[in-house]
């Protein structure tokens, strides 16, 4: 009997017409044969299903069900498509496993603390995980430019703490323009996580448990058009995205050893991309996105078809596997 899949996308956050896409693509590929597939598009002001002539319907919300006529339409699995808040950062998975329902992401805390980069990295770093000197500002606080140049230096990364797609972050150079940056990344958060520049290879590494096996896929090597891979250069074609990486079989086999590692050790499920950047042969963690694109030319599914594993049977494994 086939399983109705409700496919969910949209979301709070400025990934929403990202999060669109990467559903759209997870329903022109979801096998008819095994599922049905139906959009479900998720914004603050209303839940809807969205038919095939775009006709909303709405989403009950007590049990995460759909009205189609007279017939009562209920879920078997939940494909989370959905990149930033609620999707990633733990808030619809928590709601789905109070309703008992399977989804395909990780569970609500693991999303909670991945999406949070400073709270992911202080988890990590006792384990060994190397990254870069961080230093922390809250929307409110003063805003020490002399103490934040001394601990992270210059040029330095700002960043928005709990935002994705490169969203709210900045490079500088100058002491003078960090709180222009910093009020740029409080734009997306009222966190904010300034990083010392890292100045080597950037890879980007998926990791999915893939026909009930944890499987690290081809590593990805970003090389960006732009001062560093921004939105542009990830979503405009200002990138190059060079599956294998070119990087040698030290690098290759350190970096893939310690993206299974993290997998594991924070208790990950479904898809999951880890960024790193190489600093001679070791790779420092960027940051672990547990809900990472998937629209055709997303680099996760890039590195599956390297791999020989298709967009048909990389959604159909994410579905099993929730189910299981």
């Amino acid at each position: 009997m086939k399983k109705n899949i409700a496919i969910v996308m949209g979301g709070y956050s400025s990934e929403f017409g990202i999060s669109i896409k990467s559903g759209n693509v997870v329903y022109k590929y979801l096998n008819r044969t095994a599922y049905v597939p139906y959009r479900i598009v998720i914004t603050k002001d209303k839940w809807i299903y969205l038919d095939e002539q775009d006709k909303e319907f709405p989403v009950d919300k007590s049990d995460f069900s759909i009205f189609l006529g007279q017939e009562k339409i209920y879920f078997d699995c939940v494909f989370n498509a959905i990149h930033g808040t609620p999707g990633e950062d733990g808030l619809l998975q928590a709601y789905l496993e109070l309703l008992g329902i399977p989804q395909t992401s990780c569970n609500h805390y693991e999303a909670a603390l991945t999406f949070n980069k400073r709270d992911l990295l202080s988890t990590l770093k006792p384990y060994g995980v190397r990254c870069a000197t961080s230093y922390y500002v809250n929307k409110g606080q003063s805003i020490d430019t002399k103490a934040i140049v001394e601990k992270v230096g210059l040029p330095c990364f700002v960043k928005a703490n709990r935002a994705g797609s490169s969203y709210g972050i900045s490079k500088v150079y100058q002491s003078e323009d960090l709180e222009k940056a910093i009020d740029h990344a409080f734009s997306e958060d009222d966190q904010v996580i300034i990083e010392s520049y890292l100045d080597g290879t950037e890879v980007s590494v998926g990791v999915i448990t893939y026909q009930n096996e944890v499987k690290v896929l081809p590593i990805t090597e970003i090389v960006s058009e732009n001062d560093f891979f921004d939105f542009e250069a990830k979503y405009l074609g200002k990138s190059q995205e060079i599956t294998p990486a070119r990087i040698s079989k030290v690098q290759e086999s350190n970096v893939t050893a310690l993206a299974e590692f993290i997998y594991r050790t924070l208790g990950l499920k479904g898809y999951s991309r880890s960024e790193f950047i190489f600093m001679g042969d070791d790779p420092y963690l960027l940051e672990v996105n547990t809900t990472p694109g998937l629209t055709e030319e997303s680099i996760l599914p890039q590195q599956a078809q390297a791999a020989g594993i298709n967009l048909e049977q990389l959604f159909a494994s994410a579905i099993e596997e929730a189910i299981q």
